[in-house]
């Protein structure tokens, strides 16, 4: 099953839906939202129904005495422990399907429990009763509410029942028969078109509904990532920060990598501006496969751009930032601005601090010390934060023993 996107929406709202079906995708959505909401009113529904239901026994006291047992019987001892056991049933496997079954049941049942009884019923006034179960078909259409086709099929067994078991009878002639076969085939007709109508009317609802809520999803997303290259904005760093420094965690630690493509206002003025979006982008894409689901990453802004990392120690980080300046380099983007050979390389800041130390500021500002820290010393190099400075690590490195460097903010 795939994911339902905005054109998806548009493109079924343009064609429309006559035989009440969405494409595959929209349709599994619908059929969740349809179960999600009918199970929820199904409980009330049961008992309203069934009391509006078992208090018809005092009509057959009056109008069905010499069934009067037989009926109180079908009502009280079938159809309400019936009605519960659907209401258990679809807490139990809630699903459109069983909804639909149930509600056929619970309809046919609610027509052919008093109408057997009445096949042997004698009672003058079996007309009238038998009139009473259009209350049933009216609160399967409208109250139960289940799918068209569903409607369609119990409609037409309601019908089948009525039918049949007033001919059983055989206390109407066929004049009257006729007439009690019209009004409900009739009937059955109107609450069929009925229904179709307002299926349609409840899926176009869902689809507006539906592209409301993608459409402010897709803003949403908009709003938390850079246009040009996809990476967070700073609006997300933000919300990113109150969730860390929210905590104060004192066992977390947390990672941030400043890096900065080298010479890249050089790039821009021989290679263009056109030219140097590629590469920008090209660069993100290539952080974002590296950092994966280890950090997250921003634009932090012009061509820098910030690493976020949680619950890390300092040669996770080290090795994430040394990582990504390779990465970077590998990608081989020419620089002409530099003359024949050269590529577009980063440089890199790394600051290492607990959120219960270190405001976010605070390892900013160190991250963004070490990055210019990297570029005295030669740009494409990554250089830790130690407050002391004895030198960058990576290509271009003063030596290895630099790679010791402390880092003063996660102590």
């Amino acid at each position: 099953m795939g994911v339902v996107t905005l054109g998806d929406v548009d493109r079924q709202i343009g064609r429309g839906f006559k035989f009440l079906r969405f494409s595959p995708d929209i349709e599994a959505a619908f059929l969740r939202d349809y179960a999600a909401s009918r199970v929820r009113l199904a409980a009330i529904w049961a008992l309203i129904g069934t009391l509006i239901y078992d208090s018809v026994f005092f009509g057959d006291a009056t109008m069905m005495p010499d069934v009067f047992w037989q009926l109180v019987l079908v009502r009280f001892g079938i159809f309400t422990p019936f009605a519960l056991f659907s209401v258990l049933a679809l807490r139990r496997w809630p699903s459109a399907r069983n909804y639909d079954l149930l509600a056929i049941c619970v309809a046919v049942l609610g027509v052919s429990l008093p109408m057997s009884v009445a096949v042997f019923s004698s009672s003058p006034y079996l007309f009238v009763y038998q009139n009473g179960n259009v209350a049933a078909f009216l609160f399967f259409v409208i109250a139960l509410r289940p799918r068209f086709a569903t409607i369609v099929l119990g409609l037409a067994l309601m019908c089948a029942v009525q039918f049949t078991t007033t001919k059983l009878n055989g206390s109407f002639d066929d004049v009257t028969y006729t007439g009690i076969i019209t009004f409900y085939v009739t009937l059955a007709i109107f609450l069929a078109m009925s229904a179709y109508f307002m299926e349609h009317k409840d899926r176009l609802n869902f689809l507006h509904q539906l592209r409301g809520s993608l459409l402010h999803a897709e803003l949403e997303r908009k709003s938390e990532r850079d246009e040009l290259t996809g990476l967070f904005n700073r609006h997300s760093l933000a919300r990113r920060r109150q969730a860390i420094w929210s905590k104060q965690d004192a066992a977390v630690t947390v990672a941030v990598i400043m890096l900065d493509i080298d010479r890249f206002k050089l790039f821009n003025d021989v290679h263009g501006h056109i030219e140097g979006d590629d590469c920008l982008r090209a660069a993100c894409r290539c952080i974002l496969r590296e950092v994966a689901g280890a950090g997250e990453t921003f634009r932090f802004g012009g061509e820098e751009i910030l690493v976020l990392m949680t619950d890390v120690e300092r040669e996770q980080a080290t090795d994430m930032a040394e990582r990504i300046r390779a990465a970077i380099e590998a990608l081989g983007i020419r620089n002409r601005g530099l003359g024949d050979g050269h590529v577009v390389t980063a440089s890199l800041g790394v600051a290492l601090g607990k959120p219960s130390e270190a405001s976010l500021e605070d390892l900013l500002r160190a991250a963004d010390a070490a990055l210019y820290e990297a570029k005295r010393d030669g740009r494409n190099t990554v250089s830790i934060f130690d407050g002391t400075w004895r030198g960058p690590t990576g290509s271009g490195a003063a030596g290895d023993d630099a790679a010791q460097a402390s880092i003063l903010l996660a102590s």
